[in-house]
C-alpha cells in the first residue's frame, strides 16, 4: 500500500526514480557494481551487448567491456600489441558510445594472456566484479570466441554471477565498429 502511495505522489521506490529524480540518482552514493563483458574478436553479439547494457542501466553498474589480446609465446607478455589494438579500439569505441547513448558508465580494457582463458584468469584476478556476462561462440571450432572448456573453467572459477548467452541463429556478431575515413 505505501508503495503505491509513493507512486502515486511520484516519489523513489526502491531503485524506481521519476525522470526528473535522474540527478539525484546520479548523485547517490552506491556500492560500486560492475559488470564485465569480455570480447576476443572486432565484432561481439547483440544478445550479450544489449543484456550487460540493460542491466548496467538498471542496476546503476558500470559496464568494463574487456578485449582479450593474446601474446604469442615467443613475446615478452608486456610486448607491444599494436595490430590486437587497432582491431579493438574501434569496437570498444562503438561499445561507449552505444552504452553512454542509454546512460552507462564505461570502462574499457584491454587485456593480455597466453590465450583468451589466461587473460580472463589476469581480468578476475586484479578486478572485482559482480557479473560476468559472455557470448558462446556462434561458430564452434573457429577462433573466435570462447571454447566450451572456457566457459566451463568461467563457471568454475570465477566469484561473481556468470551470465552465458548463446547467440541467436540471426545473431552473426552484430555489434561492429563502422570504420569509414581517417583517424
Amino acid at each position: 500500500m505505501a508503495t503505491a502511495v509513493a507512486l502515486a505522489a511520484g516519489m523513489a521506490v526502491g531503485r524506481w526514480y521519476a525522470p526528473h529524480k535522474r540527478r539525484e540518482r546520479e548523485q547517490r552514493p552506491e556500492t560500486v557494481r560492475r559488470i564485465l563483458l569480455p570480447f576476443t574478436g572486432t565484432a561481439i553479439s547483440r544478445r550479450a551487448f544489449d543484456a550487460a547494457v540493460r542491466l548496467a542501466r538498471v542496476e546503476n553498474a558500470t559496464l568494463m567491456p574487456c578485449y582479450l589480446a593474446t601474446v604469442p609465446l615467443n613475446l615478452p607478455l608486456d610486448a607491444a600489441l599494436p595490430a590486437q589494438c587497432l582491431r579493438a579500439m574501434p569496437l570498444l569505441e562503438t561499445i561507449e558510445q552505444r552504452a553512454a547513448d542509454q546512460d552507462v558508465a564505461i570502462d574499457g580494457r584491454i587485456i593480455r594472456g597466453r590465450t583468451y582463458r589466461d587473460a580472463l584468469r589476469r581480468i578476475l584476478s586484479d578486478e572485482q566484479f559482480d557479473r560476468v556476462i559472455v557470448s558462446a561462440t556462434g561458430h564452434p571450432g573457429t577462433n573466435h570466441g570462447f571454447t566450451g572448456d572456457d566457459l566451463v573453467w568461467l563457471l568454475d572459477r570465477a566469484d561473481a554471477e556468470v551470465l552465458i548467452l548463446r547467440p541467436a541463429p540471426e545473431d552473426h556478431r552484430e555489434v561492429a565498429a563502422a570504420v569509414a575515413g581517417h583517424f
